[in-house]
């Protein structure tokens, strides 16, 4: 079928081709809820060992210190993505605020990146408040419970230096629910036009003579579309006199 046949189709049952995307565009306007805010917070850390007493006449004891340095990190990172950390992080703002947060909310809103010896964090929550209380008593068990976390340390905690404060700043809204309905009205169009595609295979009426001809139906006359002609009356001042 060639594309001019699918859009004589198409425009024929328009109706049909429009009806999913209006049922769609109600039902979206009708059930549309703004998407709730959301906070950030983040931090960043430098980890370190203190250096041994060898280690100022020793380039390659340094050497060792920033490599251990950066597997310390590659340590805590994984640390603070696991459930235990968020348990750790929940039993510690209780202890210290008296708030109870949501372990499972915790680690879902918890990302950690590292860098050489940078290790990254941040939290993510829909109250900033909580957001604020829980980046603190991740701050606190990063810093003075990590001990347990590398066992490789001999039971010394790794020395993390807190390089920034965090800010609470409200996240803007995703372009996933920006493209929402459009992309839900995109499908209703496909699915009109399957629909108006599909009526056409049903209906055994014959609307033009490829369609006689493709049906094996000997074809005697044809009978033009009449076409509206442009007016010819027209108005003649000539001589101070008006003919019509």
């Amino acid at each position: 079928m060639e594309l001019r046949q699918f859009w004589n189709i198409l425009r024929r049952r328009w109706p049909l081709v429009l009806l999913p995307a209006l049922i769609v565009l109600g039902l979206g306007l009708a059930t549309y809820r703004p998407a709730p805010p959301s906070y950030n917070a983040g931090v960043r850390f430098i980890v370190g060992q203190p250096p041994g007493a060898a280690a100022a006449e020793s380039d390659e004891q340094r050497y060792y210190n920033w490599l251990a340095s950066e597997y310390i990190v590659n340590g805590l990172t994984d640390w603070v993505r696991g459930l235990r950390f968020a348990e750790a992080v929940v039993a510690r703002v209780e202890a210290d605020q008296g708030v109870r947060l949501d372990p499972h909310a915790i680690q879902g809103g918890l990302a950690a990146d590292n860098a050489r010896s940078v290790l990254t964090i941040s939290l993510t929550g829909g109250d900033p408040e909580t957001v604020r209380q829980g980046l603190n008593g991740v701050i606190a068990v990063l810093t003075e419970d990590n001990a347990a976390a590398l066992p490789q340390l001999g039971g010394q905690t790794a020395v993390l230096t807190q390089l920034d404060e965090p800010v609470v700043n409200p996240l803007p809204a995703g372009i996933r629910n920006q493209l929402d309905l459009p992309l839900r009205l995109a499908l209703g169009l496909l699915a009109g036009a399957g629909l108006a595609l599909l009526a056409h295979y049903l209906d055994p009426a014959v609307r033009d003579r490829a369609e006689a001809e493709r049906a094996g139906l000997p074809i005697l006359a044809e009978i033009p579309r009449e076409k509206k002609n442009k007016s010819t009356d027209y108005t003649d001042f000539t001589d101070g006199k008006i003919n019509l």
